[in-house]
């Protein structure tokens, strides 16, 4: 029986409070895609990637019309390109890029992801290649997202991998620089990357997927946050239970609509990622949720614990209303994609030492900070251990996307545009990591990460 009154809570969540489903991600596997030779697998991979998502767009936009709820994104993943490309002999990847590209473009997707690679333990010559033609590959193309793994709890962490991304990102900036350094906004890397993530920049198609499938990421801060205003003053034992029924609803909204996409298009439901992901819109902010729990500003002392708190309620309230929990899920703290982040960044109470404590009990990481463009290498590949060092400790997913501005110092602010949003330049230490980072080498694997 229809109950009217979830219904209109439904209509209410989406008008007054920003709810929408995030993203639809179809993942696609190109394990069949590869070729010794270089232009015949390109070929195959255009083919299958249009073949299979042909209706895609069109079948989502029209069951987002008929549920009134707003799909913000339709995106693709793919296998990691260094696993495909590396039977080739082609010693430059770039091409394989823009083939997403023009794939992502035929299929009228926002972005494509999976021009990735997979070195927590070393690295194949498919790996090295395609990290080295990440540069230029961000810079030639639009839609194409790029996402390498450094660590995992049972792999430790590749030192090497770590400098080495710290140059890359150095490169993609610059060959980006026109446009505030955009190319690093598609770049993210990862300790512990999941394989059914459905969110850029770091969405693949795992190995380990089916033929194809279908991930979704549901979104609604506002509503979070609309639903902590009517409990004011009351303990936090009634804020976990608010945030977890207003996940639940949010949840099982979205995977009513994700299932019947699946269903339209004959492909197997993959995940719903729980993650509440802010936009750069007013009332749609996890900063802001923060501070209704309690803080004058985020970034004040108990933020973290605050963080906390909604990151587990988040998961609690989602998954009892979904037997497909996967991705990432909980809560994402993107500086440029959040305006109460921004607005904290501005007034001084939050700096990128205090999101690094806030990683620890977040869903990714540091996300989307951009830095000074003269910020050294050798400091980024640091700023990327540590964050590697949080995620392989405490047995979860860490992500760095850092956005060093060319051009631009502490004070100034980039602008990304879009759900992109604008971000302004934090400060990173003064101090040099150099010859920590040119140690190399690999950090071992903790001792509680053997479990055989």
């Amino acid at each position: 029986m229809i109950n009217t009154k979830n219904i209109l809570e439904t209509i209410k969540m989406v008008d007054k409070y920003n709810f929408d489903i995030r993203t639809i991600t179809m993942g696609i596997s190109l394990l069949d895609c590869a070729d010794t030779n270089g232009e015949k697998s390109r070929i195959k991979i255009y083919d299958k990637i249009t073949k299979l998502s042909e209706h895609f767009v069109e079948i989502a936009e029209k069951t987002e019309k008929e549920f009134g709820i707003p799909i913000i994104n339709k995106r693709i993943s793919v296998t990691p390109i260094s696993i495909i490309a590396g039977s080739s002999s082609d010693t430059d990847y770039v091409k394989y890029a823009e083939v997403l590209d023009k794939a992502g473009d035929t299929a009228g997707v926002n972005f494509i992801g999976g021009f990735s690679a997979l070195v927590q333990k070393g690295f194949t010559k498919g790996d090295r290649i395609l990290i080295n033609s990440i540069p230029q590959a961000l810079a030639s193309t639009n839609k194409v997202c790029s996402s390498v793994n450094l660590a995992t709890t049972k792999s430790g962490i590749n030192m090497d991998a770590v400098k080495l991304m710290g140059k890359i990102i150095k490169e993609t900036a610059y060959l980006t620089r026109e446009n505030d350094s955009i190319g690093c906004a598609k770049l993210v890397v990862f300790a512990n990357a999941v394989e059914d993530n459905p969110f850029m920049a770091g969405a693949f198609h795992g190995a380990g997927e089916s033929e194809t499938c279908l991930s979704v990421g549901v979104s609604g801060p506002g509503v979070v946050k609309n639903a902590l205003e009517k409990i004011k003053g009351e303990d936090f034992e009634t804020v976990c239970e608010t945030i977890k029924r207003t996940a639940f609803k949010i949840t099982r909204a979205g995977e009513v609509i994700a299932k019947e996409i699946s269903k339209r298009m004959n492909v197997p439901f993959g995940i719903m990622d729980l993650s509440l992901a802010p936009t750069p819109e007013i009332g749609d902010s996890v900063a802001r949720i923060l501070e209704e729990i309690g803080l004058e500003s985020c970034g004040a002392h108990g933020t973290t614990a605050a963080l906390a708190l909604l990151n587990d309620a988040v998961k609690k309230g989602g998954i009892m209303a979904s037997s497909n929990v996967g991705g990432l899920s909980g809560a994402f703290i993107p500086v440029s994609e959040d305006e109460g982040m921004i607005s904290a960044v501005n007034n001084g109470s939050i700096n990128i030492e205090k999101l690094e404590a806030m990683t620890c009990v977040c869903s990714v990481g540091l996300d989307m900070i951009a830095i000074p463009g003269d910020t050294p290498d050798s400091t980024i590949s640091a700023i990327i251990a540590d964050e590697c060092a949080i995620g392989v400790i405490n047995q979860k997913s860490t992500a760095v996307r850092l956005i060093p501005v060319y051009g631009k110092s502490v004070g100034e602010t980039a602008e990304f545009g879009g759900l992109l949003g604008r971000a302004p330049l934090m400060a990173v230490s003064k101090f040099s990591s150099e010859d920590f980072i040119n140690r190399g080498g690999r950090i071992p694997a903790p001792i509680h990460s053997f479990k055989n």
